[in-house]
């Protein structure tokens, strides 16, 4: 049996807006109801707009979503842990 495997791959170089929360939604219910799995990338390409804010901010957006996910960064201090370098 070949498992879902999905992914919320938010950019810290804005604030998440209401598409993005559509999307997150989405791809939660989705992978939920067919008993996937679920990979948080951050997707930093963009140093240069890259801010912690941000980052704070796709956190607290998937908690306030109420939305969870199985691998990737589980918070903040993990992220930066991870990517220590990508954020100014």
């Amino acid at each position: 049996m070949t498992v879902l495997r999905t992914r919320f791959a938010p950019t810290p170089s804005g604030f998440l807006h209401e598409g993005n929360a559509f999307s997150f939604v989405l791809t939660w219910l989705a992978a939920r109801h067919f008993g996937g799995k679920i990979h948080l990338r951050i997707d930093d390409l963009d140093q240069t707009r890259c801010r912690p804010e941000y980052v704070e901010d796709i956190f607290r957006s998937l908690d306030w979503l109420g939305l969870d996910w199985d691998s990737g960064p589980q918070g903040v201090d993990d992220f930066l842990k991870t990517f220590p370098n990508n954020i100014s």
